[in-house]
């Protein structure tokens, strides 16, 4: 027995200066290398436990000699080895992660290429982590004799229990078939501003079961990502980061439309949140009473658009309320006119051109056969 005891210490010494040896090197490269920082940090530990473990088991399986316990704790030692080797790949994934997102940093104007990226790298990692789990614990299941014997009749039956197991689980293998399906599709990336549910935010966190929407006051709406594959969402950075958006306002039918344009030309030259693209006011609609005005404004990023739209509406708003305070909306009403004697009934006359747009000239008459047909086009008369 202390033959036994003095092999695996030996072994397990000399594993540990080993690896702090090689650590020690690893770390003095990472001061040149940010791979080698992000190796000798990240994979210290289960590299250590990995190869203690292995030196471990050889010495007392080829140098302990026989004492009692030694199959049990033979097996013990292979399931430590199965689960520490586990550890040590997903280290190695979360290292090769690191590395990637480093290079392609989101942190920069023009980041949808990155944010791709990204996306798909994180997905990816998350898939091999939890292929490498699963892996583990079946080869773990395994080196029982008693499972293994059953594994014949398990086969045997598993067209049965493959049916079972996917009608059970058929929810979560839909979320997780959804989720490789964002990461791949680019429906949707890690940092996209999109509008869900009623609420505008960006997408924070995308895993394999759910997406995590940070809300613009700092909430977090969380949804199944097959929420995003049956339902319609908008997505406000799917092709670029610099969005559009609007700021509306009614006035009266006397407002100077050309001096509001100037103001809204003041307002973004004079914000460090427009981006210099777009900046148009116009008519959209002018009915009820009132004149509707459209400041249709550009932003780098949908957080920078959001302050900039609200500054452009108070920027109008004061204008209009310092310099055309005439222009404000008004109610118009008709006073009882019962007593006054009735206006004269116009005589009835043939609309002009300029009041039909699929008849009443020759482009309205061709504008009217390509919409309707030229053999359904509109009665001429008897």
């Amino acid at each position: 027995m202390m033959i036994a005891i003095l092999t695996v210490a030996i072994a397990a010494g000399a594993a540990i200066v080993l690896v702090e040896i090689l650590h020690a090197a690893t770390s003095r490269l990472g001061r040149r290398s940010e791979l080698a920082a992000d190796l000798a940090r990240t994979a210290h530990h289960p590299f250590l436990a990995t190869v203690t473990l292995f030196a471990i088991q050889q010495a007392v399986r080829g140098w302990a000699g026989d004492f009692p316990g030694r199959g049990p704790i033979l097996h013990l030692l292979v399931i430590l080895f199965i689960a520490a080797f586990a550890w040590l790949v997903a280290a190695l994934v979360l290292v090769l992660e690191d590395t990637a997102l480093a290079r392609w940093r989101t942190d920069v104007p023009d980041n949808l290429k990155r944010r791709r990226v990204k996306t798909q790298v994180v997905i990816l990692r998350r898939v091999t982590v939890a292929g490498v789990v699963v892996l583990a614990l079946g080869v773990v299941l395994m080196t029982f004799p008693g499972i293994r014997a059953l594994g014949a009749s398990v086969l045997a039956s598993a067209g049965l229990v493959s049916v079972i197991a996917a009608l059970a689980a058929q929810s979560t293998l839909g979320n997780v078939f959804a989720g490789l399906q964002l990461a791949f599709s680019d429906a949707v990336r890690v940092d996209d501003v999109v509008v869900v549910e009623g609420e505008w935010g960006r997408i924070e966190e995308l895993t394999l079961t759910y997406v995590a929407v940070q809300i613009w006051d700092d909430r977090r709406l969380l949804l199944p990502t097959s929420y995003f594959t049956t339902k319609p969402f908008q997505n406000w950075t799917r092709t670029g980061s610099a969005v559009l958006g609007t700021a509306e306002l009614d006035v009266d039918f006397s407002a100077d439309v050309e001096s509001l344009r100037t103001e809204l030309r003041t307002a973004c030259e004079g914000s460090k949140l427009w981006d210099g693209r777009v900046c148009v006011l116009q008519v959209t609609d002018a009915v009820g009473g009132n004149v509707r005005l459209r400041a249709l404004v550009s932003a780098a990023d949908a957080a920078a658009l959001w302050d900039l739209r609200c500054l452009v509406r108070e920027r109008l708003v004061a204008y209009v309320w310092q310099h055309q305070r005439d222009s404000l909306p008004k109610v118009r009403a008709d006073l009882d006119r019962s007593a006054e004697p009735a206006p004269p009934r116009a005589t009835p006359r043939e609309p002009s051109s300029d009041a039909q747009v699929f008849s009443g000239g020759r482009d309205g008459e061709e504008r009217g056969a390509r919409f309707a047909g030229a053999q359904s086009h509109f009665p001429q008369g008897d």
